[in-house]
């Protein structure tokens, strides 16, 4: 049965909004659009009353903050024409009530606010539009002399707009010592924008739905920006709303030894990390494993946030691992991060997109070291990463990430412990042997299906990746300080 025209949703047109309200807004109801100068409140506006309008719904802007030449501006970012919406600004109010003012005997502010909200009456009786902006209420605030003459102003618009048919968006400034709560009280939703400067890298915006009567929206922060377009919204992750049937298949790399440590492989649906310190091969086992999917016919994303795909291409070719016609086809797609210009959100909604793909095998993130930078605060990686996690994991994919930690010998500082998360880990480290720095990789654990105990000596050279015997005359290797007990013939020849 479709909506009564009561209930009838009213579409914002701003990608992702519409997600978090679970369709729009509800039509006929007063809205509050709160944000600080600069956040985007017009270009909401816009794409609100141009979605209305492409709609075959009449939209009315009225500007008393801006001139008709600013909006025409910011709508000329965009490529939008503004042909579809009327706009009335309050310089088309202003000679008038200068002459008027200058023949009573009543204060100018009582004139000027009583003559304005008039006019504005007017004009939108007028227009009949469905979808109206008063940008921004700062204005009339400025126009009463007293806060009880603003609040009986808000109540008598909103009691107008109750016997009309048409949806209200009120834009605030967040001028009036964070919001006017009685205005928040009466509008039936509020929406804020906020912009936040960090110390590098450009400025990064989020949006919150503060309430929404009678809808059960998506709560928190969502990521937003500004693009040539208008707002984008990157909804908040919420890995329990999603998930398809898949078969946990187990994942080979294609080298024998690795997959023999490992107890035949990985598995769909899993995640593993790879940990250790710089250098010591993080990047190329999880290269070997994107390019042996990528040759059975899956598709893989590696994201990459330090190293750039000329360098991947180059060690690639040096171990031995034929990538480079993988990536030309765009089997293995290559994602390049700067985590100073991607926030978060967006990131997760690009790793999103491609898990969607029912022929993606691996996503791959190297390195979280990266990921983290992109952060506004580490303590928000875990949640943010376990909802990531649980959503691939939920669509069937492999996730491979890699963590380099501080240090190259001795005991490893971890920047943030996501052990906990991961289904698999594997650990690689140095050891000194013979005057020659060696590596050695061992699984710590795996949470489905059994694995090597042992600790492999481990070597990256043209021939590929190649794994030693079990170092059974080592100890200590895990603590990167190891002694050795044995013959220099028992270790592996380097190539």
């Amino acid at each position: 049965m479709a909506p009564s025209h009561e209930d009838a949703v009213s579409p914002t047109g701003v990608a992702g909004l519409d997600e978090i309200l679970r369709g729009g807004l509800v039509a006929n109801r007063l809205y509050l659009l709160l944000g600080a100068p600069g956040v985007g409140k017009t270009t909401v506006a816009l794409q609100y009353l141009l979605h209305g309008a492409r709609e075959g719904e009449r939209g009315l802007y009225i500007a008393l903050s801006e001139t008709r030449a600013e909006i025409e501006s910011v709508a000329r970012s965009h490529g939008w024409p503004l042909d579809s919406i009327s706009i009335f600004e309050l310089s088309a109010l202003e000679q008038q009530l200068a002459e008027e003012a200058q023949n009573t005997v009543f204060h100018p502010a009582d004139v000027e606010l009583n003559k304005t909200t008039q006019l504005l009456l007017d004009r939108i009786q007028e227009v009949k539009p469905r979808r109206v902006v008063l940008d921004s209420l700062s204005e009339l605030r400025l126009m009463s002399d007293s806060a009880l003459r603003y609040r009986r102003q808000m109540l008598s618009l909103k009691q107008f707009f109750a016997g009309e048919q048409m949806t209200v968006l009120l834009l605030d400034d967040h001028s009036a010592d964070g919001g006017d709560l009685h205005v928040q009280s009466i509008a039936h939703g509020v929406i804020s924008l906020e912009q936040i400067v960090s110390d590098y890298g450009s400025e990064r915006r989020r949006i919150r739905v503060n309430k929404m009567r009678g809808v059960n929206f998506a709560g928190g922060y969502h990521d937003a920006m500004i693009v040539r377009g208008g707002v984008v919204v990157f909804p908040r992750l919420i890995a329990s709303d999603h998930g398809r049937a898949y078969a946990r298949d187990e994942v080979v790399s294609g080298n024998a030894e690795l997959d023999s440590l490992l107890g035949g492989g990985l598995h769909r649906g899993t995640s593993a990390l790879l940990l250790g310190p710089a250098g010591t091969g993080k990047s190329t086992v999880a290269l070997q494993f994107a390019v042996a999917a990528a040759e059975r016919g899956q598709r893989v994303l590696m994201c990459l946030f330090e190293e750039n795909l000329d360098t991947m291409k180059a060690r690639a070719k040096s171990a031995g691992i034929q990538a480079e016609a993988l990536i030309a086809s765009g089997q293995i797609k290559v994602m390049q991060v700067d985590p100073a210009e991607l926030t978060p959100g967006e990131f997760a909604h690009i790793v999103v997109q491609h898990a969607q793909d029912p022929n993606i095998g691996i996503v791959v993130i190297d390195s979280l070291n990266g990921y983290m930078q992109a952060m506004p605060d580490a303590k928000f990686l875990n949640i943010q990463l376990h909802e990531l996690l649980a959503y691939l994991n939920r669509h069937g994919v492999l996730t491979i990430l890699t963590v380099a930690q501080h240090g190259l010998v001795g005991q490893m500082q971890t920047p943030v412990d996501l052990t906990y998360l991961a289904d698999t880990v594997i650990l690689l480290r140095y050891f000194e042997q013979g005057g020659r720095i060696k590596k050695a990789i061992s699984v710590i654990k795996k949470r489905i299906g059994a694995h090597e105990d042992t600790i492999r000596e481990f070597q990256i050279s043209s021939a590929g990746l190649r794994l030693g015997p079990p170092l059974e005359e080592f100890q200590g290797v895990l603590t990167g300080v190891p002694v050795f007990k044995g013959r220099a013939e028992q270790m592996m020849e380097s190539k």
